[in-house]
């Protein structure tokens, strides 16, 4: 039985295992966390809204009954493909076939001092942060003299997660703060959403880009765009307008970069540190080592610059590898080429406020935004966290006024 190794189990990771027929293939899961994790709802999670176990799933209870497959928890450091192994943080590894599923991390563009005093969204845990640094500046505005810093959260990064984001905040100040915090001026904090482009949503269509902004203008969000941040220290934010924005709350949300690995070959690795493949999703200069979703960049007729790195391209390199990668082991010639069907976007704004883009509609509003939870309550992994989420989403529709606001840190 061959040993297949898979770096990582995000949705491309989760979708090739699931897919490979059971007791094939020796299969070996390494991740630096022990769940898999569901990035478009890390926003509700950061707004108080979900709690963080609804959006992650333990990668040992998905594959429970999958005796051919085995986790690690641990560190990728390198890759021999000479020797087809691995090095890891718990020891060295070998493989018949290596699947590079390393996903993507926030990309500061090389400003180290934004990346260090700014705040991400790239996992559960940073969700949580995010979540306790909001709620703990909440509480410092009832006890601090200077509140100026306090007063303005600022979201740099405008696409769907920075507008999800900028609306679930509005919605925080204008229902939560009053009642938790009637000491609080309330009407003082400010949301900020900067853009370096000239729309909101700038991968969607002009009708979701006027609109989203219409709705976040109308809901109280402070819109910019055309602005870039210069320098974030902490305390104060600089645009290249020479704008300063003071503020101790910057979540970026402005990019990604795919997380690559070392021993990749150089001449492999294209903008944003993703690895070059074929079509089938072989590594371009490397034997039986592959890439799939954010990491991996496929050049295709029609998207001759890359497929967008969203999930719904993972999960597609993920299905097709699976299919391929049994297709070579049987000694088959004939590989399936993976091509992007944009099945449409969407995001979600606040409530009743949502933009969908359809390969043969857009629309707006209510029905989209009950369009927007639908979809994504049914790619949600478990029933029981369906539930769970559909159930804090219906009582904070009618109460607007949940009861997650949990501040949780180690107090030292």
């Amino acid at each position: 039985m061959k040993k297949i190794i898979v770096i990582g189990c995000g949705f491309g990771g989760l979708q090739f295992v699931k897919h490979l027929k059971k007791n094939r293939f020796d299969i070996l899961i390494i991740d630096k966390i022990n769940h898999h994790q569901f990035p478009p709802l890390f926003y509700q999670v950061a707004a108080s809204q979900i709690e963080p176990s609804t959006v992650s799933f333990p990668i040992r209870k998905i594959f429970q009954d999958r005796n051919d497959v085995r986790v690690r928890l641990a560190k990728v450091n390198s890759v021999n493909a000479d020797e087809k192994t691995i090095g890891t943080s718990i020891g060295s590894f070998s493989y018949d076939y290596l699947v590079i599923a390393t996903g993507s991390r926030t990309n500061f563009y090389g400003n180290k001092e934004v990346e260090n005093n700014s705040l991400s969204l790239k996992s559960t845990y940073q969700a949580i942060n995010v979540r306790n640094f909001i709620l703990m500046n909440f509480e410092k505005l009832l006890y601090e003299s200077d509140k100026e810093g306090l007063y303005n959260i600022i979201i740099v990064g405008a696409g769907p997660t920075g507008v999800e984001m900028a609306g679930a905040f509005v919605e925080m100040k204008r229902e939560v703060l009053p009642k938790d915090y009637p000491n609080i001026d309330y009407p003082k904090v400010n949301v900020y959403l900067l853009e370096g482009g000239p729309n909101t949503l700038p991968s969607m269509s002009k009708f979701a880009q006027k609109y989203s902004e219409k709705y976040l203008r109308s809901m109280g969000v402070i819109v910019k765009t055309n602005v870039i941040v210069s320098n974030y220290d902490g305390e104060k934010i600089t645009l290249n307008s020479g704008e300063i924005i003071r503020s101790k709350s910057v979540i970026w949300s402005a990019g990604i970069m795919a997380n690559s690995i070392e021993g990749v070959p150089k001449e492999s690795i294209v903008r944003g540190g993703r690895i070059k493949v074929d079509r089938a999703n072989r590594i371009e200069g490397l034997t039986d080592v592959f890439a799939i979703g954010d990491v991996a960049y496929m050049e295709t007729e029609k998207y001759p610059k890359g497929h967008p790195q969203v999930a719904n391209v993972a999960i597609g390199h993920g299905k097709n590898l699976a299919k391929n990668l049994q297709n070579i082991d049987s000694g088959k010639e004939k590989l399936h080429s993976y091509e992007y069907h944009n099945i449409g976007a969407m995001a979600t704004v606040g409530r009743n406020k949502a933009v969908v883009d359809l390969p043969f509609a857009r629309f707006k509003g209510r029905f989209a935004w009950l369009i927007w939870m639908f979809l994504h309550l049914m790619l949600i992994l478990s029933v029981r966290n369906k539930i769970i989420i559909f159930i804090n989403w219906a009582w904070n529709y009618v109460t607007k006024n949940n009861s997650l606001r949990l501040i949780l840190k180690d107090q030292d």
